[in-house]
């Protein structure tokens, strides 16, 4: 990635084990013409990195569409080995930025890592790969300490981490909080806001159990009204998120992270909406 200070970026998920490749093809034909400063790939479930196509459509970012591509990588079931070979791949595909996480625990068995940040030192010694990290605006859900969540930062910071990508979130008020315990406990690195756009009243409530993000009264009366109503739900979502995002760089965030859902229709109402905006903000860092 460029040497700067402020990026939107989208997120993309692989095609299921089961499915071809050339599924996801037509949303990153129509993703690309959102041009955004790079494309993370999240790890797919189901087998090793190499095998579940989170490397394949990082380098098809990366080689043929010509965007930046960052690669999740999971480690808690993984030896050193696994991760050696994982990474090998990685690089011989010319991806040099790689989102390390811990990954679910769900009871598998631990190997060499047993945190994130113990996957971030191992990286780091092999000084081929940018390293990015998430963070967890209201605590992790396994503690919900947000002053273990502030240490944590720290040590991924001395352990490789260059910037921090947040955990979703709907309540921009708890970021900020966040963010400003993060500051002023002397973390100065980037942080990317998540956003996830709410189109799916089950699939939102699956996934804020799974993470611990709040549902906020104002976004849990738009689910109510429309969770019957599958296309005014998208566009209230779709409202929603973009409303969030202004709130956010318009109070100088350090730049939107966006979850297409490997949905363009999504991704390019949201963009459209702020296009100007994305505009304004990149001709303010360009002064710099």
């Amino acid at each position: 990635m460029t040497k700067r200070n402020w990026f939107f970026s989208l997120e993309v998920f692989p095609p299921k084990v089961d499915s071809p490749l050339r599924t996801i093809y037509k949303a990153l034909n129509e993703l690309k013409e959102i041009n955004p400063d790079f494309i993370s790939v999240t790890y797919g479930a189901g087998g090793s990195l190499v095998n579940n196509k989170t490397a394949e459509i990082s380098s098809l970012l990366k080689n043929v569409y010509k965007i930046e591509s960052l690669a999740h990588l999971t480690c808690i079931s993984s030896k050193k080995e696994d991760i050696d070979k994982i990474t090998e791949k990685l690089s011989s595909e010319g991806i040099k930025n790689i989102l390390a996480l811990r990954g679910d625990d769900n009871g598998i068995q631990r190997n060499d890592f047993n945190y994130a940040s113990d996957l971030n030192e191992y990286i780091k010694n092999k000084d081929k790969f940018n390293i990015i990290s998430a963070c967890y605006p209201e605590g992790h859900i396994e503690n919900r300490d947000l002053d273990l969540e502030i240490e944590n930062m720290k040590r991924k910071i001395n352990n490789g981490t260059t910037s921090f990508i947040s955990q979703l979130f709907f309540d921009n008020d708890i970021y900020y909080k966040f963010l400003d315990k993060a500051r002023s406990s002397g973390i100065n690195v980037p942080i990317q806001a998540r956003i996830m756009p709410v189109i799916n009243k089950k699939q939102i409530e699956r996934i804020t159990t799974l993470c611990g993000a709040t549902i906020p009264p104002k976004l849990s009366k738009i689910l109510n009204r429309y969770e019957h109503n599958k296309e005014a739900l998208r566009d209230a979502g779709i409202a929603y998120a973009v409303d969030q995002i202004i709130d956010l760089i318009s109070t100088g965030v350090d730049g939107i992270h966006l979850y297409t859902m490997n949905n363009p229709y999504v991704a390019n109402k949201i963009n459209d909406s702020i296009k100007l905006v994305l505009k304004a903000i990149n001709n303010e860092y360009k002064n710099y």
